[in-house]
């Protein structure tokens, strides 16, 4: 059985999300403010959180900043506010999905599958991978490019880690969806290409060469590991 944290200062929203989780098999765990939402994650280890962005005494944003110093736990935000800079801005902090309220029982319950099958029980990855450019540690989620210590949110690390681990294959929107995101349902396809973006930024170019992400126009995105120099 999965364990689900839920941090919401509304008892409605918290009954609703524990009532539907748990009719669909998961255990869960509730918290009413941030310190408290800390203190249980601590203490219970889940496996996916679903975290308010608005909430007294510490909110949202500072929760999941502690949580993303811990490791990379799954966080889903939830919010009333649907504005888009909003999302990207948890996006980019490190939330691995969002949520906006009203929500549907049939697109929480996505949502959360979608982070749980992220990385399946058992699956193994390498320890490390390098070619020319970029290296990265699998296991302290470590990532240079060149010289450079590159800092990743967890998204952006997940979305590399598809591109290396399918060198010189086309991967489409839908495929990255499904390596990065969780499931093809999981993202939109403007998503790929915005964090694709910001990953190409954060990595920057080898010497005398262009990114090794490739736009496939029409197909999708091409990682091509440069060659040792």
């Amino acid at each position: 059985m999965t364990r689900v944290l839920v941090v919401d200062d509304e008892n409605d929203i918290r009954g609703l999300v524990r009532e539907l989780l748990e009719r669909a098999g998961h255990d869960v765990v509730e918290a009413p403010d941030g310190n408290e939402g800390l203190r249980l994650f601590y203490a219970e280890h889940p496996d996916v959180v679903i975290l308010d962005v608005s909430m007294p005494g510490l909110t949202g944003w500072e929760v999941l900043e502690r949580i993303r110093e811990l490791g990379e736990t799954p966080v889903i935000m939830l919010t009333a506010n649907a504005d888009e800079l909003d999302k990207v801005r948890g996006l980019r902090a490190g939330a691995d999905d969002y949520i906006t309220k009203p929500f549907g029982r049939q697109e929480l319950l996505a949502r959360v599958g979608a982070q749980l099958r992220r990385r399946p029980a058992g699956a193994q990855e390498p320890a490390t991978y390098a070619d020319g450019f970029v290296t990265i540690d699998f296991t302290q989620r470590s990532v240079r490019a060149g010289d450079a210590q590159v800092a990743l949110t967890p998204l952006e690390f997940r979305l590399l880690a598809a591109f290396v681990r399918h060198p010189n294959q086309v991967l489409s929107q839908d495929q990255l969806i499904e390596l990065a995101w969780g499931n093809a349902g999981a993202a939109e396809r403007d998503q790929v290409k915005l964090y694709v973006g910001y990953l190409r930024r954060k990595l920057g170019t080898p010497p005398g060469a262009e990114s090794p992400i490739e736009t496939m126009r029409g197909f999708g995105y091409r990682y091509r590991p440069p060659a040792a120099r």
